[in-house]
């Protein structure tokens, strides 16, 4: 039984069973045959009261498995005072002083199945309102919320051991010495300090040590700003080379344009106790969020290319901050992507580096509408686990909890990680300006660090002050002993495309013979009972001519034949759009639909999909109908595939690309520029001025040439079905990795004049100029 199985058999039918049982509909009590105002016998009162008092404590039970978490200990300020709720206190479930130390049954609350009400209560102050809480009211599934009360309600099931203990010193050690040694070197850089949230090292350390116990080789990770330098370097081991380096000046060596160090992304093999994954920091540009989607599309293309049909070898986290988390509609997106067929990627863990400020805006009431900034993850019920930010131990806790509940559902879950920031939004801001109450609050506050040597000297795993400040001396040493010297190049599959000119040829004429057989592939129609669309009939008709040459080929054929061409050669191709299946304008049908199919997912037919080669796989998705998470996810898909996959996103209409210009901005045009980083992603982009009105017309021809040059992309407007095959073919087939940009026509799919003979395909080449000869 692999792992993920063993974890989520691990909770027990009976428990399933009883939750069950608590959420079935009550019958209605019998009528009371007393007259009115009768009192109850003694006897009945004697057999009564315990029954009501049990149900009582089962009550308060739940209670508290739904609302604890408003009476955690969560705020490291003392900002938040915890919530003293109603429908925690005893009383309101008909329980009084009386019944402390009466023993019940507590139905799966986790331990001995009968106790005091004493203990019950300490039980879940302690599971529930400590510096770990969990929300789960809004998981409708039994399993997945028993399974986490069972994580939380039990004893902790590997307590950390004193060297475990020294360990997580160590790396808040880390943490803090890093900050602070950069704070003194480099007076007033900015570099987004990790003072004040400092446990979100050792939550990703936890996430990194217990992944290969768990069977994941890769974390796809993504974050913003805060942070980055000391994620950098005290996680991924980033050379002091660099580290210092960026500190003095951040233009690359090989003359790019370059970005600021606190946006540099890095890939190191992180070993652990349980052995090594490998740990993927994106790239991100200063637009908060956007990181995101781009994350699950390199985790979603490691998966195909790993063969993880599972999604257990490759995950994704992702760090967010809090006013971003709740702010930013590309957020939503892609929550919205997480359970669907093209998108998801299993799961993913979210944690809030929650400091509880938004550059200078703190005031809940000006933040977000909700309570919590997790809130928004309700909507793909994923659960919520709150930890205070100053109990390292909680922190590890909650990274193991999260891992393994990822791994044993394939499903999001949230970390909010409740801690401050130290400093200003960078080390050149003044934060007592317009914060006066939070920065009072942390002036003068221990650190983590200092907070959680005191805990360990208490415990007697520390001898004294002394031990710990040792550690500091040892960090700092340490650094000034690692070798100041450039790190040799690491090789990557992209280097055979660096240095090319767009000029380099690419042989894509395919022989006419071969052309003729794909083409009546293409044009088949599955056997009976099997039954089309009378005009996909017709359409198919229509193909089987142009096949044998005798109609000239329109633009959805020969857009077909370059796909599967390309995959006879041995390349995959991947097509996303919100209606790229049949396409908007009903030109392409790459999927055929049975009529008289009578279930979901029967009489679907994908011809392509029977052309690849070796691993060569077509596949075609309707997206969800957003432009900027789904731009977002391909380009991240395209870094890591479109070395051998092309990789193509449609808008519905080219003027909809607008909806995603950030990705086109940062990521697509400056890519490369900034971070060095090739994609082959291919957008194709419906445009024409044909009546349609101001929002279906334009795909803003000029903002995309606007945003061209140093060769950083390719602008195309091909006019006939031959041009747009070997275009798409030139993209695979040339030693050369730059997104292309087509403007795709509308009217031109069908008109008679735009059309190529199949000759065209079997010679020539891509021409960047056509001749007009009349």
């Amino acid at each position: 039984m692999n792992a993920p199985t063993e974890l989520k058999t691990a909770y027990f039918a009976g428990s399933l069973a009883y939750l069950e049982a608590l959420e079935s509909p009550r019958p209605s009590p019998p009528p009371d045959p007393r007259p009115a105002g009768a009192q109850p016998d003694a006897e009945v009162a004697a057999f009564c009261m315990p029954m009501l008092a049990q149900v009582g404590v089962l009550h308060l039970i739940e209670a508290w498995r739904t609302h604890g978490f408003h009476s955690a200990d969560l705020d490291p300020l003392r900002l938040h005072e915890p919530q003293h709720l109603a429908e925690l206190d005893p009383a309101r479930h008909g329980l009084t002083a009386d019944d402390l130390d009466q023993e019940f049954e507590v139905g799966n609350l986790g331990g001995p199945a009968r106790d005091t009400l004493r203990s019950i209560l300490s039980r879940l102050q302690s599971a529930y309102g400590g510096c770990l809480s969990a929300e789960l009211g809004h998981v409708s599934d039994p399993q997945r919320r028993g399974w986490l009360q069972m994580r939380l309600e039990g004893p902790c099931p590997l307590p950390l051991t004193a060297g475990e203990q020294r360990g997580l010193l160590v790396q808040l050690t880390a943490a803090e010495t890093l900050e602070r040694l950069i704070h003194t070197r480099y007076v007033g850089q900015k570099r987004f300090s990790l003072e004040g949230g400092e446990s979100l090292l050792p939550l990703l350390h936890e996430i990194v040590a217990w992944a290969p116990r768990l069977g994941v080789a890769e974390i796809g990770l993504g974050m913003s700003h805060r942070g980055r330098l000391n994620v950098l370097q005290n996680l991924l081991g980033r050379s002091v080379f660099d580290l210092f380096r960026s500190a003095h000046d951040d233009t690359p060596v090989d003359g790019r344009g370059g970005d600021v160090k606190y946006h540099q992304g890095f890939t190191a093999q992180v070993a652990g106790p349980h052995g090594s994954v490998r740990v993927a920091l994106s790239f991100n540009p200063s637009h908060l969020e956007i990181v995101s989607p781009v994350v699950e599309g390199w985790v979603r293309a490691r998966q195909e290319a790993l063969d993880d049909l599972e999604r257990n070898r490759a995950v994704a986290v992702v760090v967010h901050g809090d006013a971003a988390f709740a702010g930013q509609g590309v957020v939503m997106e892609t929550l919205n992507m997480a359970a669907t067929r093209g998108f998801t990627t299993g799961g993913t863990i979210h944690i809030v580096l929650n400091n509880q400020i938004g550059f200078t805006t703190s005031d809940p009431r000006d933040t977000r509408s909700s309570l919590y900034c997790t809130d928004v993850v309700k909507m793909v019920e994923a659960p919520i686990l709150h930890v205070n930010g100053d109990d390292p131990e909680a922190v590890v806790r909650a990274a193991r909890i999260a891992l393994e509940y990822r791994m044993a559902f394939h499903a999001d879950i949230a970390i909010n990680l409740i801690c401050y920031r130290r400093l200003g939004h960078n080390e050149q801001d003044e934060p007592m300006v317009t914060q006066p109450l939070m920065y009072r609050a942390i002036k003068g506050l221990p650190s983590t660090r200092e907070r959680y040597a005191q805990r360990l000297m208490g415990e007697g795993v520390l001898r004294d002050a002394a031990e710990a400040d040792a550690l500091v001396e040892a960090y700092r040493q340490d650094l000034d002993a690692a070798p100041i010297a450039p790190p040799l190049p690491t090789p990557s599959q992209w280097d055979t495309f660096r240095h090319k000119t767009w000029r380099a040829p690419g042989e894509t004429a395919v022989a006419r013979a071969r052309l003729e057989t794909l083409g009546q592939a293409l044009a088949q129609i599955p056997a009976a009972p099997f039954t089309l669309h009378p005009r996909v009939m017709a359409v198919q008709a229509s193909r089987r001519k142009m096949a044998s040459g005798e109609q000239a080929l329109d633009w959805g054929m020969a857009e077909l034949l370059a796909y599967a061409s390309l995959l006879e050669d041995g390349y995959s191709v991947r097509l996303t759009g919100q209606d790229s299946e049949r396409g908007t304008f009903s030109h392409r049908h790459a999927v055929l639909h049975d009529q008289n199919r009578t279930e979901r997912d029967r009489g679907v037919f994908v011809p392509l999909q029977a052309m690849g080669q070796g691993r060569a796989r077509f596949n075609v998705v309707n997206s969800l109908l957003s432009e900027e998470a789904v731009l977002a996810f391909e380009y991240g898909y395209a870094g890591v595939a479109s070395a051998d996959t092309l990789v193509l996103w449609e808008a519905q209409f080219g003027d909809f690309v607008n909806g995603a210009q950030v990705v086109v901005d940062q990521f697509i045009a400056a890519g490369e520029t900034k971070w060095g980083r090739l994609s082959g992603l291919t957008l194709l982009l419906p445009h024409g001025y044909e009546g349609q009105g101001p929002e279906h017309s334009s795909a803003r021809i000029e903002r995309f040439l606007q945003l061209a040059a140093e060769d950083n992309m390719q602008i195309v407007q091909p006019s006939l079905p031959a041009q747009f095959f070997h275009l798409l073919r030139r993209q695979m087939l040339r030693p050369y990795r730059k997104p292309l940009i087509v403007f795709t026509p509308k009217s031109l799919l069908r008109h008679p004049l735009a059309v190529s003979p199949l000759e065209d395909l079997a010679s020539g080449a891509f021409q960047p100029i056509l001749d007009d000869d009349t």
